[in-house]
């Protein structure tokens, strides 16, 4: 009974996760990565003709910000605006 309550509970509360991870430059776009990523989910700035995506994760690292998303589509099109400003991707997995 616990098992089906828990595999219940999963079904309903869990939904598909897609990361994208961003490679610093050396251009100056690439700078302070994370901060830019921020201000964009939250709508303060645009990146090319992405709209904004409101789950979207930023977990910076030493030479990489890896984000998250439910949304595939809206991942693969920041990855291609990011890509436009001079940045390494490993694509969307």
């Amino acid at each position: 009974m616990a098992k089906r309550l828990a595999r219940k509970w999963l079904s309903d509360n869990s939904s598909p996760e897609y990361r994208l991870t961003i490679y610093r430059g050396a251009s100056k776009s690439s700078v302070n990565l994370p901060s830019l990523l921020r201000s964009f989910r939250e709508g303060r700035i645009r990146i090319g003709s992405v709209q904004p995506i409101l789950d979207l994760g930023v977990k910076p690292g030493f030479d990489y910000v890896t984000v998250r998303s439910s949304s595939y589509d809206a991942l693969l099109e920041l990855d291609a605006a990011v890509q436009s400003l001079g940045c390494d991707t490993s694509g969307v997995f």
